[in-house]
């Protein structure tokens, strides 16, 4: 009697990732944007790349990757969205859009922000444990916000925002592309809608607010041209007229013990190093900080 033959078995599809981003005059404001990019690259199938009219050599430079996965488009930003952030949003869509359709996820990595090496593992095992679970319309990931310097963290900046998200037109980028909404409502996907997504194994590393005094005073400009029109709050106004290399808060702030991701390691060398701090736990400084703003880590 013949053997029955063995089932067939069922062809598991890859899960494809697209990573995407927005960028314009990256380059003057010194953002790690080349060390961004290159921190992606190893975990998605393709990085669309929204390149805005800009002043310097932000495109030459992102061309110089020369990597095959990489997909750069140009566009030009309209200045009549000089209001709340929004174009940024705006320009992210344009990103996500031309992300491809038929991708599980698109992974959203702002230029500031970048990812390590340690976390790939697990950043590609959450992205394949919800990949069918299309219920889940983003992944949620936690950061690492360094302030002044590349060993200082702050503990008070948001702790968490969505970078993986379904494409297709499922979630939209929304205010200051910050967040994202579903697309069909409008619905932000935030903290209270907690059935609209799941945490991200790994963290984020948030480079942005490490700087020299002159070029966060770069920075602030260009917000203030896109969040407020020209008109700085009186946030704005106090680092525009500063001169100060070293943070008001930077003797309360908390110590980084990691490592960062290897990409980084050439721009870490070049920065100057800050002058030691005592235990912010004997800091009295700190605890009144605490009274105002509560304890966050």
């Amino acid at each position: 009697m013949p053997l029955e033959s063995e089932p067939k078995r069922m062809k598991v599809r890859k899960m494809i990732v697209s990573g995407f981003t927005f960028c314009r005059n990256v380059s003057k404001l010194d953002y790690p944007f080349l060390e961004s990019i290159r921190s992606i690259l190893p975990i998605v199938d393709e990085m669309v790349i929204n390149v805005g009219d800009s002043e310097d050599n932000t495109l030459e430079q992102i061309r110089s990757i020369r990597d095959p996965k990489i997909k750069v488009i140009e566009s030009v930003w309209d200045q009549a969205m000089r209001k709340d952030g929004l174009i940024y949003a705006q320009q992210t869509n344009i990103a996500l859009e031309h992300c491809r359709k038929d991708a599980d996820w698109a992974f959203y990595l702002q230029a500031d922000e970048v990812l390590h090496e340690k976390d790939y593992e697990g950043l590609l095992r959450s992205m394949a444990q919800y990949k069918d679970k299309k219920t889940i319309l983003g992944l949620m990931s936690r950061y690492k916000h360094f302030l002044g310097d590349y060993q200082s963290i702050d503990p008070w900046a948001y702790r968490r925002a969505m970078r993986i998200v379904r494409p297709g037109g499922s979630v939209i980028s929304v205010g200051d592309a910050v967040g994202f909404a579903r697309a069909s409502d409008n619905l932000y996907i935030g903290k209270k809608e907690r059935h609209l997504w799941e945490y991200a194994e790994g963290h984020i590393y948030h480079y942005g607010w490490v700087k020299s005094p002159e070029l966060l005073r770069e920075k602030v400009k260009t917000q203030v041209e896109y969040y407020w029109e020209g008109t700085p709050n009186v946030g704005d106004k106090e680092v525009l007229a500063s001169k100060k290399f070293i943070p008001e808060r930077y003797f309360i702030l908390k110590d980084f013990d990691g490592t960062h991701p290897a990409v980084m390691k050439e721009r870490i060398s070049q920065f100057p190093a800050f002058p030691p701090r005592k235990n912010r736990w004997l800091n009295p400084d700190f605890y009144r900080y605490v009274l105002r703003h509560g304890f966050k880590g």
